[in-house]
């Protein structure tokens, strides 16, 4: 199935969650924010939260510095 993954076509091989989907991209565990059609979703619900195909995610990375 293919998702749109910050503004460009991902395929994904199948039913995925937000947190299979943050740890294939290495970013599992670590300060993201994720929004899935245009709604955040809370950290707490990344396991929970099945993605469907054509979905579209914006995952932001924080940086902290200075």
């Amino acid at each position: 199935m293919d998702i749109t993954l910050n503004g460009q076509s991902h395929p994904l091989a199948g039913t995925t969650t937000l947190e299979e989907l943050l740890e294939s991209l290495d970013l599992r565990g670590k300060p993201v924010v994720v929004e899935l059609n245009q709604t955040a979703i809370l950290p707490r619900n990344f396991s929970s939260t099945e993605i469907n195909p054509g979905d579209a995610i914006e995952i932001v990375t924080l940086a902290a510095g200075g």
